[in-house]
C-alpha cells in the first residue's frame, strides 16, 4: 500500500492541475467522445527550474476528460529539455523529450469518489542533438492495476507509505509499539488516498531512429 499522489490517481491533484487549463477540441478515446485540456508551463516556473547546463524548453499537459461521465480518460504528459556541453556553446547540446501516455480505466467509487483502478502508461525517451552515438529511442509500456483503495488511513502521513505486508513481517511488534505511543490519531489536513497496486507487466527496447519497433509488455 503506498500513498498515491501521482497525476491522474488523485482526483484533488487533477483538478488542480488542469484549474487554468485550455479547451483545444475533442477526441474519441477507445469509442469514448473526450474534451482535450491542455496546459503548458509558464516561462517563469521553466525558468526556476533551470540550472547552468540544462535548460527546459518545455513542460506540456493534456488532459482527456469523457464528454459523458467528466472522467479523465487518458494523460499525456511532454517534457523536452536541453543539456549545454561544458563550452556552453549551442552546436554541443544534447536534448531529451520525455512522453508519457497514460490510459484510466475500470473506475469504481470509493466513499463516493471515482477511482481508476486499472490502466495502461506508455513512456518514450527520445535523445537527439550532438549525441557520438546517434540519435536514441526507449519505449517502456506498462499495465497496471489497483487491488485496493482507501482514504484518511489512520497513521499514514503525507511523508510515509504503509509497505506490503511481507515487507511489515518481523516488525510488527516494532509498529506496534511506535503506534501506541501516542493513542490520539493525528490532525486530518487533506484526504489522503491509499491503494494496494497489483502486479504489472513492463518491457522496454532501444531503438535508433530508423527501427519503429515497440515494446509490448
Amino acid at each position: 500500500m503506498a500513498l498515491i499522489d501521482m497525476q491522474g490517481l488523485d482526483p484533488q491533484l487533477t483538478a488542480s492541475l488542469f484549474a487554468d487549463s485550455v479547451c483545444i477540441g475533442e477526441r474519441s478515446i477507445d469509442g469514448e467522445d473526450c474534451f482535450v485540456l491542455k496546459v503548458e508551463a509558464e516561462a517563469s516556473s521553466l525558468r526556476a527550474r533551470n540550472s547552468s547546463s540544462v535548460e527546459i524548453i518545455r513542460h506540456t499537459v493534456w488532459g482527456y476528460f469523457s464528454q459523458r461521465t467528466g472522467l479523465l480518460v487518458q494523460l499525456e504528459d511532454s517534457h523536452l529539455l536541453q543539456i549545454r556541453s561544458s563550452g556552453g556553446g549551442a552546436g554541443g547540446s544534447v536534448f531529451w523529450e520525455t512522453t508519457m501516455e497514460s490510459r484510466l480505466g475500470d473506475y469504481r467509487a470509493v466513499d463516493g469518489v471515482n477511482i481508476a483502478h486499472a490502466g495502461r502508461t506508455a513512456v518514450s525517451l527520445v535523445r537527439f542533438g550532438d549525441c557520438q552515438d546517434g540519435n536514441t529511442r526507449t519505449r517502456m509500456e506498462e499495465e497496471w492495476n489497483i487491488e485496493e483503495v482507501d482514504f484518511n488511513i489512520w497513521g499514514l502521513s503525507m511523508d510515509c507509505f504503509l509497505p506490503p505486508s511481507d515487507l511489515r513481517e518481523g516488525k510488527e511488534s516494532q509498529d506496534v509499539a511506535v503506534v501506541k505511543a501516542d493513542a490520539r490519531p493525528p490532525p486530518l489536513r487533506i484526504p489522503a488516498v491509499t491503494v494496494r497496486v497489483g502486479p504489472s507487466q513492463v518491457a522496454a527496447v532501444n531503438m535508433d531512429d530508423s527501427d519503429s519497433l515497440v515494446a509490448r509488455s
